[in-house]
């Protein structure tokens, strides 16, 4: 498994905190590989681990609540510091309750989950200035092309596009095998994370629109939009439902929600907004035949480049014509347009025209997957293989 320096590099001034480290992001992304980094890190200095996880039935059921996790931390405590590492520790009872019991022990905490549950108000409020969190996302395509190359596999920026970067997904030999995995992956998300974790009754009609968001990412949505959508299909459902279906899917980190920004306002927009899948692979699974979505799955596969870079990313709207992202980092902004190509004259025309009236203290950048350089004196063009080994706009 390859290194995410990326992450680590974040996490390791914290080590010696007693702020409890949270580890977070959709399940199979690698937050578990990145602990198990951590601590052999750690080893390598000589330093006492304990490493538990709650993943494993025999661990859960010798460790049931948070009263079992403390007696157990308790008797493995002596003079020297001891670092604990708690992976899928939402799996137990009262994790909250034992983390922050454990922090004022000569320890140093770290746990994983997969729900951001984690975060939500009812455990910031029990950890209100104990924490730190980082979110883990799936590979991006340096760390796929990485670890592809590590295992010996082919793994471009054409097959990126389609199976996206969940680590064991790269892993298989040849399609029918990704595909499985990643169907039971998203069988585990949608049945155990979601509907058994918030008992969700109407199944049918939670896995129906669950189809439809991840199939249609990269699109305006508004939550009136899609009861429109289930009502021209003939499924009944009101706008509430929907809301909370979609704060399910981001808690899980299933979608990203991107917001509108108004320059004339200079404020963020609630009213609609671009939702992404975590990863483009949950697109992909749920097309028919071989006809992929590269068009969308390209635009997303930017947007979480650009998250992985660190920029603060909203839609913006010019005039009423969408610049498909304003990125935002340490006070310098960039609006950045997507299309799969430029070489035709009509689609030309559309991508650049979007940045028309937009003064030059801006960075205009459009991302294509074509490799002539179309760049203008006041437009930077990136191709996507450039783009993809940035490590800043």
């Amino acid at each position: 498994m390859i290194i995410r320096e990326h992450y680590v590099a974040q996490i390791r001034p914290f080590y010696e905190s007693n702020l409890i480290k949270i580890i977070t992001g959709i399940r199979r992304c690698g937050k578990s590989v990145i602990l198990r980094q951590i601590m052999k890190e750690m080893e390598a200095e000589g330093k006492r681990c304990l490493f538990l996880d709650f993943d494993l039935r025999p661990m859960r059921k010798e460790i049931p609540d948070a009263d079992a996790l403390v007696a157990y931390v308790q008797e493995r405590l002596v003079d020297d510091k001891l670092y604990v590492f708690l992976d899928e520790v939402q799996n137990i009872e009262a994790w909250n309750e034992a983390a922050r019991t454990l922090r004022l022990y000569n320890t140093s905490v770290f746990i994983t989950g997969s729900n951001s549950k984690l975060l939500s108000k009812e455990f910031t409020k029990e950890l209100s200035g104990r924490y730190v969190s980082f979110r883990i996302r799936p590979f991006v395509y340096r760390e796929a092309k990485e670890y592809a190359d590590q295992l010996r596999q082919p793994y471009e920026i054409s097959d990126y596009l389609v199976w996206g970067g969940f680590p064991a997904a790269i892993e298989q030999s040849d399609t029918d095998a990704v595909k499985r995995y990643l169907n039971d992956l998203n069988s585990t998300i949608v049945f155990n994370d979601i509907e058994n974790r918030y008992g969700i009754r109407k199944k049918d009609l939670f896995e129906r629109l669950v189809d439809y968001i991840l199939v249609s990412n990269a699109r305006v949505f508004s939550a009136k939009s899609i009861v429109d959508y289930m009502k021209s299909q003939n499924v009944s459902v009101s706008v509430p439902t929907v809301i909370k279906y979609l704060g399910y899917l981001k808690e899980a980190y299933v979608i990203e929600d991107v917001p509108f920004y108004s320059p004339k306002a200079k404020a963020r927009l609630n009213y609609y907004s671009k939702l992404y899948d975590a990863d483009v692979s949950m697109n992909s699974i749920r097309v028919s035949g071989n006809r992929y979505d590269l068009t969308h799955n390209m635009e997303n596969i930017v947007l979480n480049e650009l998250m992985y870079m660190g920029y603060d990313v909203s839609v913006y709207g010019n005039k009423g014509k969408e610049i498909d992202f304003r990125a935002v980092k340490a006070g310098k902004t960039y609006l950045v347009q997507v299309a799969y190509s430029v070489a035709e004259d009509k689609a030309y025309e559309r991508e650049f025209s979007a940045f028309a009236g937009i003064d030059n203290t801006v960075k205009k950048i459009i991302i294509t997957n074509d490799d002539v350089d179309y760049s203008t004196s006041t437009i930077y063009h990136y191709s996507l293989r450039d783009f993809l080994l940035m490590d800043e706009l």
